[in-house]
C-alpha cells in the first residue's frame, strides 16, 4: 500500500483520504456523505478510504489517533486535516477551495 498511496497524496489531483475502521460508528455515518461529496465534485476530487486497522503503519506514520480523520493532499502537501464527521457542504466548500 505504502508505494501506491505515496503516487495518490503525489498527484496533481486533489484527493481526500479517509482514515477510517469497520467498527467506528461515525465512519460509517460519513461513507454516505463521502459518496455525496463525490457526486457532486467528480473527476475534480479523489476520495480514498484507508482501514486502519489492515494499514497500521500508514496510520502511524499520519499520526491518526482517532477515527474517521480525514485529510486533504495535493501534489505530496497536506492541505488541511480534521477528525471527526463533517456534513456534504463544508467538504465541498473545502474541497473547492483547494481546487
Amino acid at each position: 500500500m505504502k508505494g501506491n498511496f505515496a503516487n495518490l497524496i503525489n498527484s496533481d489531483q486533489l484527493t481526500l483520504i479517509d482514515f477510517s475502521a469497520e467498527w467506528c460508528g461515525p465512519c460509517k455515518m460519513l461513507a454516505p456523505i463521502l459518496k455525496q461529496v463525490k457526486d457532486e465534485m467528480g473527476d475534480s476530487l479523489k476520495i480514498v478510504k484507508i482501514d486502519v486497522d489492515k494499514n497500521q503503519s500508514l496510520a502511524n506514520t499520519y499520526q491518526v489517533r482517532g477515527v474517521p480523520t480525514m485529510i486533504f493532499f495535493k501534489n505530496g502537501e497536506q492541505l488541511w486535516r480534521k477528525s471527526g464527521v463533517l456534513q456534504k457542504g463544508e467538504l465541498v466548500q473545502l474541497a473547492k477551495s483547494f481546487l
